[in-house]
Parts: C-alpha cells; sequence; structure tokens
C-alpha cells in the first residue's frame, strides 16, 4: 500500500547555514509578494477600466493565476525585481509563487461555491518580522547522508541533524520510500526539515482485528474507550501556564514594534518573544507527543473504532472551556485516527454528529431529554444502570458499528436524533427478540429509535 507520509526532523545548524536560511526564505517571500502585487494592480486596473463602461473584450488582460503562468512571468522580470537572485536557489522563489498560486485558487473557489467550509479571503501580503520562515524543496540534491546524522538539500548544503534519520534511511535504503520534497521551516526557535515521502507500507492487520472499540473524548479524561479505560487528560497548557504568564509579562516590559510609529522591536523584546515561543512550542510537542502515542496504540490494537463528530469550532465559543478543550486536541485525535487505522488495516466509523451518545442507556437503550454536564454518572431511570457518563457513551459508539456493518455505507435507521432529544415512553423502551444484552458491545443495537442518522466511514 503506498502512501504519502512525512518525516520530520530537526536541524542543529551554524551561524552561516541559519543565514543562509533566512535568505532563502526572504526570496519566497518577496516573489509572492511581488506576484500579488502584480495580480493586485491588474484586478483593480480592470475593475476601474469597467467603472468607465469599457467594454469586456477590451479590459487589460487577465493575469493567469496557475503556478507556471506565475514563474514565467516572474522569470521575465526577475533580474529587475531581484537582481541578486543567483544567491538563492530557484526552489526559493517558486516556494512563494506556489503558495501564491494556491491561495488564488482556493480564494476563486470559496467564491464560487466549489470549496467547501468557511470562506476564503484573499491571499495578503507577507511580513518579514510576522511570517514563519519557510522554503520548499522539490528537485535538486535531496538525499539522507550515509551516516543517517546529515541531510543534503539545493545550495544549502550538508546540514547537521539533531537527531538520527535511521527510520527513513532504512526506507530508503531497502527501496520502500522514495522523496518527493524537503520543507525547511522555523517553528519554536529550532529550525525543522520535513520530508514528504512516498512509501510502500506492508500490510499490516490489528492485534484483534474482529473487535470493535468506541472512544469518547473529553476533558476530564482525554479518551474513554468502551473498554472502561480511563485515559487521563495531561492538560499540559494548563502545567505551563504559570511560566507562560511570566514570559508573557516579560515581553511586555520590552521595547516592541511599533507599525504606526515606525519604531523597530529591541534586541530584548526579540529574545523575550523567542522565550515565549520555545515555551508554547514545549506545550505543542508534549501534546503531539501524547496524542501519538494513544492514536497508534488504539489503531494497532482494534479493528473497528467509532468515534464521534464533533462541532469542536462551536465547542470552542464557550469561553469557559475553550482553552480546555483547545488543549485537548479532540479535532487532532480524530485525524490521526482516520490515517492511522487504514495504515494498520482498521476502520474508523464517525457518528453522526447529532446522535445522543451521552444521553442514551447503553444498557436498555432509554434516552434521556437532558443531561446536565456537571452529572459525571449516567442514572438510568428505566433499569436503574449507573454507569459513568463517558463509559456510558463509548458503549453507545461501538454498538453503532453492527448497524453499520447491517445497511453497509448507505444510511443507517435506528439511533438517531435530531438537534432535540424527545422523551421516551414505556412502550419504546423494550427490546425487541435479537437484541444485544446489556454489557455487550459490538452487536446488534436496540431498535426503535425516534429519527434516523447516518453512520459514515472516515477516509
Amino acid at each position: 500500500m503506498k502512501t504519502i507520509q512525512a518525516y520530520r526532523f530537526a536541524l542543529d545548524l551554524t551561524a552561516g547555514q541559519e543565514r543562509a536560511m533566512l535568505a532563502h526564505a526572504g526570496a519566497a517571500r518577496v516573489a509572492h509578494n511581488w506576484a500579488l502585487a502584480r495580480v493586485k494592480a491588474v484586478m483593480d486596473q480592470r475593475a476601474a477600466e469597467r467603472s468607465y463602461g469599457v467594454a469586456e473584450e477590451q479590459l487589460t488582460p487577465m493575469l493567469s493565476w496557475s503556478l507556471p503562468a506565475l514563474r514565467k512571468v516572474w522569470n521575465a522580470v526577475k533580474e529587475q525585481v531581484a537582481p541578486w537572485w543567483r544567491e538563492c536557489s530557484k526552489e526559493a522563489f517558486n516556494t512563494g509563487l506556489d503558495a501564491l498560486a494556491r491561495g488564488l485558487k482556493n480564494w476563486a473557489d470559496s467564491r464560487s461555491g466549489k470549496r467547501r467550509g468557511r470562506p476564503v479571503g484573499f491571499p495578503r501580503f507577507k511580513s518579514r518580522r510576522r511570517t514563519t520562515p519557510s522554503v520548499r524543496f522539490t528537485t535538486g540534491a535531496i538525499r539522507v547522508e550515509p551516516d543517517r546524522k546529515h541531510v543534503m538539500l539545493p545550495r544549502l548544503g550538508r546540514l547537521k541533524l539533531h537527531e538520527s534519520a535511521r527510520k527513513l534511511a532504512r526506507r530508503l535504503d531497502n527501496g520502500t520510500a522514495r522523496i518527493l520534497s524537503a520543507t525547511v521551516r522555523r517553528d519554536g526557535g529550532r529550525w525543522h526539515v520535513a520530508f514528504c515521502v512516498e512509501v510502500d507500507r506492508a500490510e499490516r492487520r490489528p492485534t484483534r482485528p474482529g473487535s470493535v472499540v468506541g472512544v469518547d473524548v473529553g476533558i476530564k479524561h482525554l479518551a474513554v474507550p468502551s473498554t472502561g479505560e480511563l485515559v487521563d487528560n495531561p492538560r499540559h497548557l494548563a502545567a505551563a501556564q504559570q511560566r507562560l504568564r511570566y514570559l508573557g509579562r516579560a515581553l511586555s516590559r520590552k521595547s516592541g514594534p511599533d507599525r504606526k510609529g515606525g519604531r523597530r522591536a529591541s534586541g530584548r523584546w526579540q529574545r523575550a518573544a523567542d522565550r515565549l515561543g520555545c515555551a508554547h512550542a514545549r506545550v505543542r510537542n508534549l501534546r503531539r507527543d501524547g496524542l501519538h502515542k494513544l492514536t497508534t496504540r488504539l489503531a494497532r490494537e482494534y479493528g473497528t473504532i467509532v468515534v464521534e463528530d464533533l462541532n469542536v469550532a462551536g465547542m470552542l465559543a464557550n469561553r469557559r472551556l475553550a482553552r480546555h478543550i483547545a488543549d485537548a486536541g479532540f479535532a487532532e485525535i480524530r485525524r490521526q485516527l482516520a490515517y492511522k487505522t487504514s495504515w494498520n488495516g482498521g476502520r474508523l466509523l464517525v457518528a453522526d454528529r447529532w446522535y445522543p451518545s451521552s444521553k442514551t442507556c447503553s444498557g436498555c437503550g432509554a434516552v434521556k431529554t437532558k443531561l446536565a454536564l456537571h452529572e459525571r454518572e449516567y442514572h438510568c431511570d428505566a433499569c436503574g444502570l449507573i454507569m459513568d457518563r463517558d463509559h456510558n457513551a463509548a458503549r453507545n459508539l461501538a454498538a453503532l458499528a453492527a448497524e453499520f456493518d447491517t445497511a453497509g455505507s448507505g444510511p443507517v435507521a435506528a439511533r438517531g436524533a435530531n438537534q432535540k432529544t424527545r422523551p421516551r415512553g414505556q412502550a419504546a423502551m423494550k427490546r425487541e427478540p435479537g437484541t444485544a444484552p446489556a454489557g455487550q458491545t459490538g452487536t446488534v443495537p436496540p431498535q426503535g429509535r425516534t429519527t434516523d442518522r447516518v453512520l459514515t466511514r472516515a477516509h
């Protein structure tokens, strides 16, 4: 199975190499800003001509937004715009032009309705001080050195890695991987190189291919599988909050940049900003490490994983819980499970957003009309079941896998709810023959739900 995978390594650069990196990132920014100014000038000129009543066929010719067209225009004027262009790799300028081409395409597709999701704004000019330095290489000498401690990039030469690249080097030596591109980026005070690699992965099977597990994510516990395990939420951001406040106050006392007055940031302000950025990067790395370990363990062990389609953006509107929700990384858990289940031969099922997993009793199937957030235990008035609410929700999610197997990839009737949960009557609480007894998961769920829902497979 061939997949596109990234390998990211930290770099240990010398002062000269870091200056060369910044020069390449600056070249990408110059090309991006020049091409954006050219596109805006043509668009403004056409708009002005339309206001004067000029016919459509007589307007100034539109500048193509494709990468080959932008590259052709840049090559024609780079001697006048950037006479120093020979000092940097051609891939640096291509990085800026490619970012602009993708930004303009996303903006146009968003306006025409071809692109789903939130509206995409028009591309903006890149600032020298606020833009993250980054450059991407797609051609030239891109390889890992035999000692696995150095990498080779065009025009930048031999760069030392902070860690060994043996995992990538083994695949390259065995012929099961091919490097497509390399992106160098400064993140959290350090430079990193990320290789985009086409990997020929061996077919794998989970440890328990026939098992089904529902995973309910939350703040008190990061994840609660239907097996009853409680995965604690490390709350890395809350643990580092005191130090972040200290560094933020120290930064506010320094002489920072002032765009209105034209004042540049002082050296002390820049060093304080770097310390604050490193503290945030440490929190981000700790969170990423914990989420990867959790999702890898679940994907390697279970054949079917069922999660909820959470409205994370809407949940962040709660000002009291927004910081804790963002620190947990609900969306990142689902994103990692999506590709790791395919790598390990499993499958990921996503329950409908309006499915009341927390309000539904996993024993008898009764649905509560309301369930307050502070009620951490689920008490069923119909059968008397008492259980942790997150464990109850996880068991309900695991039971949905049977409905998917019954209905295939189409809509699944039962266990659904619209935006308003309805109270249940005693007649609807009866279990039909052949349904699952209380306490089992992955079998046929109770029937007779109020509305329909859809269980989808995540790709």
